[in-house]
């Protein structure tokens, strides 16, 4: 545990910055990751919780991310326009964005998402993806959504617009609504897409969990980018 808490506060630590994704794919990067078209195995459970199961956001597309991100922690999902954002996990709908209200001129960082949707996981865990090109008919907040149902198609709205298309994929702990700069990320999810990707049930939870013992707040300030 006190190791797990001081990796917590390391990524706590990395946090209070704001969201603004690469310029270019992190393929091209080292320690980036990339895929062929992807068709998950059917998740195994956790083990002593038959009841989670979690599945890969980016189902049946060609996609490219890394294993860091700018200013925080979080992880760009690369792949073309379109292409679906589906649930993780079982879950109830935190947060949804349909308007993109993103200006360069004031670069708010509320706005910089755009297009976006969060749940909250049946796991505890707040599952956020941005930067949409649209958001499914019918997902609303208080909603519930399965592992594997859609919610959006990628695109590049927000700060995003110069950029490949791409989801900003974050995870973190659930906060009332607008705490905006918690929601986008607090933990590198390749470790866990790559899981995912595989068939396997590696939950976020317990790194969650450390980071916010860690943080000794449910909404620590934004000290960067904000």
């Amino acid at each position: 545990m006190p190791h797990r808490l001081a990796v917590g506060a390391l990524l706590v630590a990395s946090l209070l910055a704001g969201c603004s994704s690469a310029a270019t794919p992190p393929a091209s990067r080292p320690g980036a990751t990339s895929s062929a078209t992807i068709q998950p195995e059917p998740a195994t459970s956790v083990p002593g919780d038959p009841a989670v199961r979690y599945v890969f956001p980016v189902p049946g597309c060609h996609v490219w991310y890394g294993h860091s991100h700018p200013y925080y922690p979080a992880t760009d999902i690369f792949t073309k326009p379109g292409c679906r954002f589906v649930a993780p996990v079982d879950g109830t709908v935190d947060e949804v964005n349909r308007v993109d209200r993103w200006d360069p001129a004031s670069d708010r960082g509320a706005d910089r998402g755009g297009l976006s949707v969060s749940i909250v996981g049946i796991d505890g865990v707040r599952y956020y993806g941005s930067h949409l090109q649209s958001i499914v008919p019918g997902i609303a907040n208080g909603g519930h959504v399965r592992a594997g149902q859609p919610l959006g198609s990628i695109g590049n709205s927000g700060d995003a617009r110069t950029t490949p298309s791409h989801v900003h994929f974050g995870l973190s702990w659930p906060t009332p609504p607008g705490i905006w700069w918690i929601r986008r990320g607090l933990l590198y999810a390749w470790r866990y897409l790559d899981a995912w990707r595989a068939g396997r049930n590696l939950s976020p939870a317990p790194a969650v969990q450390a980071a916010h013992s860690a943080a000794g707040s449910d909404a620590p300030p934004c000290r960067v980018r904000c």
